[in-house]
């Protein structure tokens, strides 16, 4: 007994001592990632935040010489005082937006129908078309924007394509015209009424917000969906792969069609998927950039500015540093906010006792086919047997 005192009062100074050296090699292994994050992640961020609320020129170092600190102004002139720089901020969040309330849903559907056709067993070549509609999300976003401006050229493919059922295609990237105020001209709306057109906010008429996106930004629209709906397919596909057939096969014994099977089974199933996705293309669609910078440079009209292409527009072509830096930070509230929304409507709610009681009752019959399947084919049968002797 005394042994094994002796040995436990030795072992304890020793497992301390194993676990700060491997505390401290755990540190020192992180410690060089930690160091790169600091200088090129952490360092620029805080220095964007402090010039955001200075008046530095572009100049030497912001944190010293001739810097002044002006609390919310260059803030205050993006938001709150009248001017060009809130019309054109004005501009670019109406544009964004539209973007986002387009390219999210219609990215994110045609991604999910793409992985419920490729995952079926009876399709032939799966790798070659899962390869060719993942094959536009590898390419350089640059290459694809010269080639889009090429296709929706006012002489390109698309207008000659129109062109043969015999529709007049528009002049694509030199349309400011709102896709629904084109809409309701078809009917003679020209003007929108006065409630409209007489209050706004951000500089930008109420008229405005709800004229649409541009023909131009359409485009886009369409660029960004055929560029990112095969990354988003890929994650749909490894979701339905990694769901059990059982559940499905229990349905298909009770009737279920393969529309209600889709519905009530293998779609709750994909709600982390699809949250990832949402959030995923919340991120992306809000820093759009490349492909405005590569393509229209925010015409027509600033139809197509994007927030992230302002700041860039305002800080290194107008030298307006702290205006460039307030926008990024508005843009990052704006992701967050909206990252929230998502994850408050896609939240897990309680299940109703009804609801309940059928996922048990789901539940059980997978697990009673999962062990019959298991038996060995005679057990099987006379269970078989005794189950209709029984009915």
């Amino acid at each position: 007994m005394a042994k094994v005192t002796r040995r436990s009062s030795r072992e304890r100074p020793n497992t301390s001592i194993r676990r700060t050296s491997e505390t401290v090699s755990g540190w020192l292994f992180c410690l060089p990632i930690i160091i790169i994050l600091g200088l090129f992640l952490f360092v620029p961020i805080v220095m964007a935040l402090w010039v955001s609320f200075s008046d530095w020129s572009g100049r030497g170092n912001p944190f010293f010489g001739n810097v002044h600190f002006v609390g919310l102004d260059n803030y205050k002139q993006v938001l709150v005082s009248p001017g060009l720089s809130q019309s054109d901020f004005g501009t670019a969040m109406r544009n964004n937006l539209w973007y986002t309330l387009l390219v999210i849903p219609l990215q994110t559907m045609l991604s999910l129908a793409l992985a419920v056709m490729l995952n079926r067993k009876i399709l032939k070549a799966r790798g070659f078309f899962r390869t060719a509609f993942y094959f536009p999300s590898v390419t350089s976003s640059v290459a694809i924007t010269v080639l889009w401006m090429f296709l929706f050229s006012s002489t390109g493919s698309v207008n000659a394509v129109l062109s043969w059922f015999g529709v007049k295609g528009p002049n694509w990237f030199n349309d400011p015209r709102g896709i629904i105020q084109v809409i309701l001209g078809w009917f003679g709306v020209k003007q929108g009424p006065a409630t409209l057109t007489q209050h706004g906010f951000l500089g930008i008429t109420w008229w405005d917000w709800l004229a649409g996106p541009s023909i131009a930004m359409f485009a886009i629209i369409l660029m960004a969906i055929f560029t990112t709906s095969g990354t988003f397919m890929l994650m749909f596909i490894t979701a339905l792969q990694a769901i059990g057939n059982d559940t499905e096969e229990s349905a298909i014994m009770d009737g279920a069609n393969a529309w209600q099977r889709f519905w009530k089974i293998t779609l709750p199933q994909l709600k982390p998927t699809i949250f990832a996705v949402i959030i995923l293309g919340v991120v992306s669609t809000w820093q759009v950039f490349d492909q405005i910078y590569t393509g229209t440079k925010g015409d027509p009209a600033k139809t197509t500015i994007t927030p992230a292409f302002l700041s860039y527009s305002a800080a290194f072509q107008n030298q307006k540093w702290g205006q460039g830096a307030a926008i990024s930070f508005i843009l990052f509230v704006v992701i967050i906010v909206m990252s929230a929304v998502v994850r408050f409507v896609l939240r897990e709610r309680t299940m109703s006792k009804r609801q309940r009681a059928y996922y048990d009752k789901m539940k059980e019959e997978a697990r009673a086919m999962t062990k019959t399947k298991a038996l060995p084919a005679s057990i099987r049968e006379h269970a078989t047997v005794t189950d209709r002797e029984t009915i």
